[in-house]
């Protein structure tokens, strides 16, 4: 039985990743900031809730315990939680801004990452899937015909770009764990305000990942498509 941890699950889609999981037959557990929210996710989906605020030390290192305590081990863990940040006149930016963005979408993969991996290395088939975008992509971002150019996020743009050469980092560094990248496009929740394709479209790359065998890639960026240009 594969055992599956994804952080910000309790809607779009962590919460649709976390369904087709379980349905795939993973033992799932829902990371959650919000105790209520992230309790009934897991209840209408058959998996079990922990708590996680990824932006907080103790919260990180309490739910690594929780998980060490009934489960034993994980052998995929999605960092999916994440934030868009402030949306307007790059003038209105302030370093406190771009500071909560990287919190959360950067140093909280790090942070999940480190507390997790001594859990990961219990399975033989150990898998990280962070969930990027094209939006972090120099060649999508500056090519007319993607969707990413018509889009100036520079906090958002800047953390994913971040979050992939991270992923692609950890993957060369970690032979025991296989580390990829997914980019859900743009998808209709409420980072895009109803824009884009359907969060099932969206979750289908991180499910792909999240699904690989012991012979499976490492260090990718993929969509649901294929391989993404950097």
């Amino acid at each position: 039985m594969t055992t599956t941890f994804i952080t910000g699950a309790n809607k779009s889609l962590g919460f649709e990743t976390a369904r087709r999981l379980v349905e795939a037959g993973h033992t799932v557990l829902i990371g959650a900031r919000d105790s209520e929210r992230g309790r009934t996710a897991a209840q209408s989906l058959g998996a079990r809730f922990v708590r996680i605020d990824v932006t907080d030390d103790a919260s990180v290192q309490a739910a690594a315990a929780d998980i060490a305590a009934h489960e034993g081990k994980i052998d995929v863990l999605v960092n999916n939680a994440g934030v868009l940040g402030p949306v307007g006149p790059v003038e209105e930016y302030t370093a406190a801004d771009m500071g909560a963005v990287l919190d959360v979408n950067v140093l909280g993969i790090v942070r999940v990452t480190h507390a997790f991996l001594p859990l990961l290395r219990k399975s033989s088939n150990a898998v990280i899937v962070n969930v990027s975008s094209g939006m972090g992509s120099f060649a999508m971002t500056q090519d007319p015909t993607r969707i990413e150019s018509q889009y100036a996020l520079p906090l958002y743009a800047a953390s994913k770009a971040a979050v992939t050469m991270l992923t692609t980092q950890y993957a060369r560094e970690l032979k025991d764990v296989k580390v990829n990248a997914a980019d859900p496009g743009q998808t209709a929740t409420d980072f895009t305000g109803g824009l884009g394709h359907s969060v099932a479209e969206g979750a289908t790359s991180i499910v792909t990942l999240a699904t690989i065998g012991p012979d499976g890639p490492t260090g990718q960026f993929i969509d649901r498509s294929g391989n993404l240009p950097w």
